[in-house]
């Protein structure tokens, strides 16, 4: 088996795992990997999680040019933003999960950190995660909005849409993107309580021992 047919089969897997437990539905949702030849490959356009097939996904050369497989996610633009503005991105994944979506509606979500710091793993695997305001999809003025970042974050939450989480490889944006969904659920679960957020200086000490990207 070649990398490149491990990483297919990889993504497809992985893909299917998000579908099968709800973090995403139907045809929504598009996800991106690096090959080891710079280019990429990418969920087709209008294609199910639950359903991707690996010899039809989307084919990029090291130069950005569309070589094989279906046409891609119509999403490109933020994909491209996230590879072009993060040199350590190895894989995107954006997800429409209903939790995140929920919170992403609330009137008062901080839009430079929009987890509160209720565990450490948000902060570990995600930094500051950053809500970007209501696009139609496919707007290419997302990609513009992620740029405007200059790669200081990581993952982005589309307000009103779904997370957008850059990670090193596919495993690792998976994950880190489950985290924010997770994160969010807790988030709704214990609105209105009064919580015991973690507090600045244990938030401090976790991006220190972990070495976390944290833009103030």
């Amino acid at each position: 088996m070649t990398e490149e047919t491990r990483l297919r089969d990889l993504i497809c897997s992985l893909a299917k795992s998000l579908f099968d437990r709800g973090l995403t539905h139907g045809s929504t949702g598009n996800i991106s990997a690096r090959t080891d030849d710079g280019g990429l490959l990418v969920s087709p356009t209008g294609s199910s999680f639950g359903r991707l097939d690996p010899a039809r996904l989307s084919r990029f050369d090291g130069s950005g040019q569309h070589i094989g497989g279906d046409l891609p996610t119509k999403e490109m633009p933020l994909h491209k933003a996230f590879y072009d503005t993060r040199s350590q991105a190895g894989a995107v994944v954006h997800l429409h999960s209903c939790h995140a979506v929920a919170w992403s509606l609330m009137p008062d979500v901080d839009e430079d950190d929009f987890l509160p710091p209720l565990t450490p793993y948000a902060i570990m695997q995600l930094g500051r995660v950053k809500l970007l305001p209501f696009y139609m999809p496919g707007d290419p003025a997302m990609g513009d909005a992620v740029r405007g970042l200059a790669g200081k974050r990581s993952a982005v939450m589309l307000a009103n849409h779904g997370p957008v989480v850059a990670g090193k490889d596919v495993e690792a944006a998976c994950n880190a993107i489950e985290e924010l969904e997770a994160t969010a659920r807790l988030a709704i679960l214990t609105c209105g309580c009064q919580r015991r957020l973690l507090n600045e200086g244990q938030v401090a000490g976790i991006v220190t021992r972990f070495n976390v990207e944290w833009e103030a």
